[in-house]
């Protein structure tokens, strides 16, 4: 009798043998991990399991690594990209340095407009008018306060005035301010010699002294100036003297 049996499983045995070389030959297209050659010498991939593909779900769980050969670490145009970086922050630092350094103030005096004059018994009381001119030349707006003035005859004080909120100076411009300045002649000789009638021409020679406080860019800066006049103290005159 022929059995049909033995021809069945050797039939089975060689299905098995073509499945096995053909996955041989397809895992022998990747290299197994730790192997740097085409041999197959080496540990499984623990990534890939040796199929060399990624398994779905976990691309955003795995880093890849880049050889040091690879064109994205050697962007191009480096050199000129750093180069229009650090002249921008030049050019911003000149700019800022340009705007926000600290330039000069100016205290002047421009004219005095009037002096008014009145006699008391023992006293020869006057006002004098001054215009004085503030001249800012930074780009910010200064703060102008605390301004001491004080008038000297013969360097004697015959008056003070104290202004603490002066005014505000826009940036490079100038303002004017006008200051009263009230003066009181007590000296015997002076009063004589103001209120003389043999005398006509009655002129003083006035000495003001003036300080005044600065507030820009975050510091605080003093001007000072002395300025001389001549005032007539025997007839009232609003006729502008210039100094």
């Amino acid at each position: 009798m022929v059995s049909f049996g033995h021809g069945s499983s050797l039939q089975e045995d060689q299905n098995v043998l073509i499945d096995q070389s053909k996955d041989k030959r397809r895992l022998s297209k990747w290299r197994e991990y730790g192997s740097t050659g085409g041999d197959s010498t080496g540990d499984t991939c623990p990534t890939c399991h040796g199929i060399g593909r990624i398994p779905r779900g976990q691309e955003n769980q795995l880093v890849a690594v880049i050889p040091c050969s690879d064109q994205r670490l050697r962007p191009r145009h480096t050199k000129l990209y750093v180069s229009i970086s650090v002249a921008v922050c030049l050019l911003t630092c000149a700019l800022i340095l340009f705007f926000l350094f600290p330039r000069s103030m100016t205290l002047s005096p421009v004219i005095n407009t009037s002096v008014l004059v009145y006699f008391t018994p023992s006293t020869v009381e006057m006002k004098v008018t001054n215009v004085l001119n503030i001249t800012n030349e930074n780009f910010v707006s200064v703060q102008a306060h605390d301004m001491d003035l004080q008038a000297l005859i013969w360097d004697t004080v015959v008056g003070k005035i104290k202004i603490s909120n002066v005014t505000t100076v826009p940036p490079r411009s100038e303002k004017l301010i006008t200051v009263e300045i009230p003066i009181t002649i007590e000296d015997i000789g002076l009063n004589g010699y103001c209120k003389s009638v043999h005398i006509r021409i009655h002129t003083l020679f006035l000495h003001l002294q003036m300080t005044m406080k600065v507030f820009y860019l975050g510091h605080s800066e003093q001007l000072s100036m002395d300025t001389f006049q001549y005032i007539d103290c025997g007839t009232n005159s609003t006729i502008p003297r210039p100094t």
